[in-house]
């Protein structure tokens, strides 16, 4: 099985581009950096955050709602498949490539930061935008576990 999960920062503005010919699709291409648990100094400290840059790539409807409301910076949650491939470069060496693929993602951000929208996804394999509802949490109890608003009980708890 090869799936991917992913939460991380863009880089930079995703780029989108469209294929040529009768049926164009829409492209966009952009690297999240993905924190990497930390290591411990030498001198036994603080531990050091390091970052994995991996490349995305998403086609169709996925591809421009990227585009639309991912920007430099985000937090943005995806999945997808790896893809691996090479080409040879002009000075004729051979270039290997390994890409995720994506065909689903999510915003980590709250509404309120950048006008993102909380809750809101895009799941490639519906071709649609699902804005998923999420109950505000409410205050917590003292044992650490909050509130479930009254109404709630039947809507969909897994343990009916």
């Amino acid at each position: 099985m090869n799936r991917v999960i992913l939460m991380g920062r863009l880089t930079r503005d995703p780029e989108l581009r469209y294929s040529q010919g009768d049926n164009s699709m829409a492209i966009a291409r952009f690297t999240v950096a993905v924190d990497r648990r930390g290591r411990r100094n030498q001198d036994g400290g603080d531990q050091q955050q390091t970052a994995d840059f991996i490349g995305c790539t998403a086609f169709g409807r996925t591809a421009e709602f990227i585009q639309k409301y991912f920007t430099q910076g985000r937090r943005i949650l995806l999945q997808g498949r790896i893809q691996t491939g090479s080409y040879t470069n002009r000075e004729g060496q051979r270039v290997y490539t390994t890409d995720v693929i994506v065909d689903e993602v999510e915003f980590c951000d709250s509404k309120n930061s950048e006008g993102g929208a909380a809750g809101s996804s895009y799941n490639n394999n519906y071709n649609n935008y699902q804005q998923t509802s999420r109950p505000a949490p409410s205050s917590a109890i003292g044992d650490g576990f909050m509130n479930i608003p009254d109404g709630v009980e039947d809507e969909g708890l897994p343990f009916n």
